[in-house]
């Protein structure tokens, strides 16, 4: 169930708060990769138009993002691939059945040059706007 809340200040007909709190139990499947350099670009390619789409096209999330970490660059180039299953019971069937040869395909073409380690956290609250170009300022 989505429940749309707004508020608005005082007589003014604008709102001062408006989102979509979206339905809990989503699960965030996180890896981790920290890439070489010399490769980064074209793992970077291979990942949003082979590998990511492999890994949506099981059916089991909701949606995906890349995010580029500017913390942990010493070494190589590091990225949060992040993927949204409804719920548990989808992420351990993709871990079951589909992570093991999607992993290997990824260790057999990068081996030691791409680090990765997978982190899932509950997604315990979120609050979405309903205004994808709102602008604070």
């Amino acid at each position: 169930m989505l429940k749309i809340i707004l508020g608005f200040e005082h007589d003014h007909l604008y709102p001062i708060f408006a989102g979509i709190i979206m339905p809990m139990n989503r699960v965030l499947y996180n890896v981790t990769c920290s890439v070489d350099a010399e490769i980064h670009e074209e793992w970077l390619d291979w990942m949003m138009f082979k590998h990511i789409p492999d890994v949506m096209n099981t059916g089991m999330f909701l949606e995906n993002r890349v995010c580029r970490i500017h913390e942990y660059e010493e070494n190589g180039v590091t990225y949060a691939i992040q993927y949204v299953a409804r719920n548990q019971k989808d992420l351990d069937e993709y871990m079951d059945q589909f992570a093991p040869a999607l992993q290997k395909e990824h260790a057999d073409k990068y081996g030691s040059r791409v680090a990765a380690f997978r982190t899932t956290l509950e997604i315990v609250h979120e609050i979405r706007s309903p205004f994808p170009t709102v602008n604070p300022n």
